[in-house]
Order: C-alpha cells, then structure tokens, then sequence
C-alpha cells in the first residue's frame, strides 16, 4: 500500500488559513490533493490537521482525515519528521503499515501528477535507496552569491568567483517543497533526504514555487494562471 501524508496546521502566522485560502478560485489544498489522486500511484490521502475546517475541506476533495493531530503536534515548532512519525505510528497501530509514503505539502498547487508517479517508479527501481523528492536548479550560481552587511557593504560569499563565466560554475540544486517519497522504514531510521540515501528527481523551475509570504502567494497565483491558460 502506497499513502500520502499532507501535513496541513491551522495556526499558520504569515499567511492566515494558508492551507485552505483559496487559490485561483479552490482551496490551495485542493489542488494537491486533486494531483495526488490523479497520479494512478498512491492508494490512500492521508492529511494530518488539528483543524476541524481543514479536516472537512480535505475530505471534501477525496483525502482521508482519520484523525486530529495533538495541540503539542501543531505549533510553530512541530517538524515534518515529528508529524510524519505521528501518522505512520498511528497507522501501524491499525494494522496498516505501508510499503511507501510520499509526504506532499499542502500549499504545493504546481505538484504535477506525472512527477508523483515518475519519482515512486524511480525509487522502486533502486530498492537500495529509501528517499525520493523534488529538486529544482538554483536560478543564479550560488557560487557568486553576497550579502550585504549591517553597514550596507556588499560581501561575496566566494569571493574567487567574481570573475567566473556562469557557465563555468558547478549547477547547483535545492528542495523543491513538493513530496517526498520514501519507504516506511526509511522515515524511521534513515540518514535523512539530504544523504546518501536518497534520490534526486528534478524538476524544471517554472513548476516550482515556494510560498511562505503574501508576495510569495501573489506571485505563485499569477503563474498558475499563466500555466493552466
């Protein structure tokens, strides 16, 4: 059995009601969801919430709430792996372990279904690995990046590249904030995603779009529109 875990708070600071505001018209959680299910690879949806109105809207879209997540387990401070670890447990304890568990983050509208069901092939054909996720290329060489100090000087990090050709640079990759593919007992005693043991599947920038701040939703909302005509 193949599951995806959505992890989906209701206390989010910066932008209030993140995972259920609507986007281009539906609840940003819908849209993954909807991408989840069309990927033909993840048998069940699970989203793990403290909030009554995220757990009905979840449902409403065809994902599973078969619990609320504990206060202690939904603040500023909870960490995905804590989250994660809870939903496992929780169902092992019912007798339903899986195989697989792809983690997808509520707020990811540019989640593409082909990507979900191209990355779990990836990983199944390398059963020495545990993880696969989402990565996308740095748009600018990381190499010439600054900063500017609290007296407004300009500093580069490496400086030695000042004068080095883009082209001559080593590309550069981050975590796309998307999914997360891994086997169960990976996510229990793994090195982590940023190791050894897992998989990078990358994906091309304009499908991805991180969104922690109102300018972030602006922009993520414009683009969509721009994408789906």
């Amino acid at each position: 059995m193949n599951i995806a875990i959505i992890p989906a708070r209701g206390g989010s600071k910066r932008i209030p009601r993140k995972n259920i505001k609507l986007f281009n018209g539906k609840p940003i959680i819908g849209h993954v969801i909807e991408r989840a299910l069309k990927s033909g690879c993840i048998d069940r949806i699970i989203v793990s919430t403290d909030d009554q109105e995220i757990a009905e809207i979840a449902k409403s879209y065809g994902a599973e709430v078969p619990f609320l997540r504990p206060p202690e387990l939904s603040d500023d401070h909870a960490t995905t792996a804590v989250v994660i670890s809870h939903a496992l447990n929780w169902l092992i304890t019912q007798g339903q372990k899986p195989d697989y568990a792809c983690v997808i983050y509520a707020t990811a509208p540019f989640i593409q279904s082909q990507a979900l069901s191209d990355s779990f092939s990836l990983l199944k054909q390398q059963p020495n690995k545990k993880f696969c996720f989402g990565v996308t290329e740095f748009p600018s060489p990381i190499q010439r990046a600054f900063k500017i100090t609290k007296a407004g000087d300009v500093v580069m990090f490496q400086p030695e590249h000042f004068n080095s050709r883009s082209q001559d640079l080593e590309k550069a990759y981050h975590d796309a904030g998307q999914f997360y593919w891994g086997t169960t007992d990976g996510f229990f005693d793994s090195k982590g995603m940023f190791s050894t043991d897992a998989i990078p599947f990358p994906l091309p920038c304009h499908q991805v779009q991180d969104i922690d701040t109102p300018d972030d939703w602006v922009r993520a909302e414009a683009l969509f529109q721009v994408m789906t005509g």
